[in-house]
């Protein structure tokens, strides 16, 4: 028996096949798995699927698990048992000196502070007192961080996974992180809000964590960067990609125009983010090395 080439000896064709059977596979398993919990927890399909829908802490969480479960078990099956990819490809491993992590929430905290930042300053966005006191507010913040963490891995792992890496070994790393931003982007297109602009900047988002997958500290790092631009936008009660979440005590007012600030869709809609990420990912590519081209 002939033995399945490794991912360096791929063609493109089948690389991109792989690729489209990994994310199809794992979102198929992932949404009966999701839809089959929440019949059961609800007595019918129906009430399952409706409550799914919802943006609320237990649906986002509950998908967020069975899609990291579906993505685990494809990676294992196609990407290693298949592909031969190892834990070193696939950069779960972190040297010892290393907190990609830390390092990686730290600089998505930093790129969301900024476009929040530049919305303040050139758009009049701004926050009015909310309801609500400081623990309230301490709860509710701590919540929302448990709730996107494991929603910041599981992207992860469906676009900075076993897509990322087949890809970048026909194609070349720059090459695939620019395919699978731009996948990423369309992910997005029925999200509340939406505009050209705001999957534009989700698809820089996309190159951002695409570099940040191949800095120190591999995919920990990416999921960091991932987690700390969603969990800073949140805690300050405005939409991200379009998804709202209320906070006690703060109450978000885009300003305008929206072209610049974002409107309903979040700062990831304004220009404000666009020049955050690409000055995030100016430093990402330095981060990640001369080896992204």
């Amino acid at each position: 028996m002939t033995a399945t080439p490794s991912p360096g000896r791929l063609s493109l064709p089948k690389a991109i096949g792989w690729s489209v059977a990994f994310v199809v596979l794992t979102l198929f398993l992932a949404t009966l798995m999701g839809v089959g919990t929440a019949a059961l927890l609800s007595g019918s399909v129906r009430r399952g699927a409706e409550w799914l829908s919802q943006v609320t802490a237990g649906p986002i969480l509950l998908q967020a698990v069975v899609t990291i479960l579906a993505g685990l078990l494809f990676t294992w099956l196609l990407g290693m048992r298949v592909l031969h990819l190892t834990p070193a490809d696939l950069r779960w491993t972190i040297p010892p000196t290393r907190l990609g992590f830390g390092a990686g929430v730290l600089g998505g905290c930093t790129v969301a502070g900024l476009a929040l930042l530049l919305g303040v300053l050139a758009g009049h966005a701004r926050w009015v007192p909310d309801a609500g006191t400081g623990p309230e507010y301490a709860g509710s913040a701590f919540k929302t961080v448990l709730v996107l963490a494991p929603s910041a891995l599981a992207e992860e792992l469906i676009f900075r996974g076993v897509p990322l890496v087949l890809l970048a070994a026909v194609a070349g790393r720059g090459t695939a992180v620019v395919v699978v931003a731009v996948a990423f982007a369309f992910a997005h297109l029925n999200n509340p809000n939406v505009t050209a602009l705001g999957l534009g900047n989700i698809a820089l988002a996309g190159v951002l964590l695409g570099l940040a997958f191949y800095a120190p500290g591999g995919l920990w790092t990416a999921t960091g960067v991932h987690l700390g631009w969603n969990a800073l936008l949140a805690c300050l009660d405005t939409p991200v990609s379009g998804l709202p979440f209320r906070i006690p005590m703060l109450d978000y007012r885009a300003g305008g125009p929206a072209w610049l600030t974002g409107g309903g869709f979040g700062p990831e809609g304004g220009l404000a983010a666009t020049v955050a990420m690409t000055l995030g990912i100016v430093l990402a590519r330095r981060w990640a090395g001369k080896d992204v081209t």
